[in-house]
């Protein structure tokens, strides 16, 4: 299952009749999801959605969440579900659509209830340095513009990764893999590194997914691995003309 504001099952379109049509200028993470994957796109957190949808979902930066669908979410988690959250404080990534329109991915990741519930609050540093670098998720090198940090809450069950990247909780039978930037799925993409981090993040936490990238086919090095990228937080910027506006 896969939900967000990140359009990575639709691509980006001015009108939905381009959408439908295919018409809208598509994400390139689509391509390499659906080589193990049946996407089934969600626009809500209902429980009979949930329920039927499988045990392993994706959220790329989502909207703001209803009290009904952080309860559906926590239950089908607790239940056996496995999600990878992508829950961005600022993102980066370039958009046809200005701020405030529908169509563009949420700039601010709005998930303090559920999030804390699991015990995990979300920091953002204002004093970085705006470009693309790469950074150790823990279980992933990924490339991030303005990260935030996860810090684990007292009396929580989340383990923090690479030095708050990145957080694994483990809840119930379930477990969230729960990701604090979103440039790894930056539409104007991929950086380098991107593809290999994002299936390497799927193989962590999707059970049954083989690795080393498994049914992704590819090697890093045919994906554009990190190599020659410094680790973060060195410099590896990227033009100020490509990149995208907070």
């Amino acid at each position: 299952m896969l939900m967000g504001t990140v359009p990575i099952f639709w691509g980006e379109a001015a009108e939905f009749a381009d959408l439908v049509s295919g018409g809208g200028d598509p994400h390139w993470a689509r391509a390499l999801l659906e080589r193990g994957f049946a996407l089934v796109p969600l626009d809500t957190l209902a429980p009979d959605q949930l329920a039927h949808g499988g045990k392993r979902l994706l959220m790329a930066q989502p909207r703001t969440l209803s009290a009904a669908e952080n309860v559906a979410l926590d239950a089908w988690v607790r239940d056996g579900g496995h999600v990878l959250l992508f829950a961005d404080p600022l993102m980066t990534g370039e958009s046809q659509f200005g701020i405030g329109d529908r169509r563009r991915p949420q700039d601010v990741a709005l998930l303090s209830p559920l999030l804390t519930h699991w015990g995990l609050d979300l920091q953002f540093a204002d004093d970085q340095v705006l470009g693309v670098v790469t950074a150790d998720a823990g279980v992933a090198r990924l490339p991030v513009n303005l990260p935030g940090r996860l810090v684990a809450l007292p009396d929580g069950s989340c383990e923090v990764l690479g030095a708050g990247l990145a957080a694994r909780c483990a809840l119930g039978a379930g477990e969230a893999l729960v990701v604090a930037d979103a440039a790894v799925l930056d539409h104007a993409g991929p950086w380098s590194g991107a593809q290999v981090g994002l299936t390497t993040l799927l193989e962590s936490i999707f059970p049954g997914t083989t690795g080393p990238l498994g049914e992704f086919g590819e090697t890093a090095d045919q994906l554009g691995g990190n190599g020659g990228i410094p680790p973060f937080p060195q410099s590896a910027e990227v033009p100020l003309e490509s990149r995208g506006s907070p």
